[in-house]
């Protein structure tokens, strides 16, 4: 099968690596001219079969939206568009939309496994018709990881966005609480090694997972994460998905409190610690830091 693939990025690049492997046929456009097959999105349609299959691996938003015009002018009826970034669900009923005045298919594409998919695959959401679908699922076949599980065809146009969204906002949540007890032992003098009692939950605890085992490769990196700011950006799909709750009136204490903390891993100073401390102050004459060394 022919694949036209748009921004070769981490993701994009392995991704066009590993369908290549699969025995697929992969041109690639990015505007970085050194990694792309081809110099122009133009150049990427004219080099593909119909109908063609094109997938987008570009930041979402505006970048995304400038794509999908482009290639509305560029493809044919028949052919299917892939937005394989982290697009916003709703944006993808609009891109659906704008494609079918055209009869462009559109699907769009929730894909996890970061720069370990090369080898390991990639998880794949993704949300259309069943025509559409059928189009790119050697695609799918070709990215996901061995074995029966690692790809769901999950519903209508933005399923596959929303579906990662949602996945986005648990890893935030499970991440929070490695973090959380990860600090409280190495904040005790009892435990002498944390390092070692995380490794040790790797096998026949209820929490073994992948991100332990990261947490495991971090502190076998920095036994103490010394060398680590405590910044923590979040990529946007965290809050979306305390939006979609809010929508919907679906309690999420612990992915909204995963949020909020990396929110709070941004003030060096936090202007709600200051009053904190100037009210425990107040009330039982507690101890205040100043400013003025």
């Amino acid at each position: 099968m022919e694949l036209g693939l748009i921004g070769l990025g981490k993701m994009g690049g392995n991704m066009r690596e590993r369908i290549r492997r699969a025995g697929h046929t992969v041109v690639g456009f990015d505007h970085n001219a050194e990694i792309a097959d081809v110099h122009s999105l133009g150049e990427l349609v004219e080099s593909l079969s119909g109908p063609r299959v094109v997938w987008v691996m570009v930041p979402a938003g505006d970048a995304t939206q400038a794509t999908i015009d482009e290639l509305a002018t560029l493809l044919s009826p028949g052919d299917v568009v892939v937005d394989g970034g982290n697009s916003r669900w709703t944006d993808d009923e609009a891109h659906a939309a704008q494609l079918a005045e055209r009869g462009i298919g559109f699907v769009d594409c929730g894909v996890s496994g970061g720069v370990w998919g090369l080898e390991n695959g990639y998880a794949l959401m993704y949300g259309g018709s069943a025509d559409d679908v059928a189009k790119v699922q050697p695609i799918f076949d070709a990215l996901k990881p061995e074995g029966e599980f690692g790809a769901v065809h999950a519903g209508k146009v933005g399923a596959g966005h929303f579906a990662k969204m949602v996945h986005n906002g648990i890893e935030y949540a499970m991440m929070q609480a490695f973090a959380e007890g990860w600090e409280l032992l190495e904040a005790v003098d009892s435990v002498t090694d944390v390092r070692e009692v995380f490794r040790s939950w790797q096998e026949g605890t209820v929490i073994r997972s992948w991100l332990l085992d990261l947490a495991v490769r971090a502190l076998d990196d920095d036994e103490h994460l010394a060398s680590l700011r405590g910044f923590a950006q979040d990529s946007g799909e965290g809050r979306w998905t305390v939006e979609a709750a809010i929508d919907h009136a679906v309690p999420l204490p612990a992915i909204t409190a995963s949020l909020f903390s990396r929110f709070a891993s941004r003030q060096d100073d936090s202007p709600q610690m200051k009053m904190i401390a100037a009210l425990r102050n107040q009330f039982g004459g507690h101890a205040v830091e100043s400013t003025q060394k």
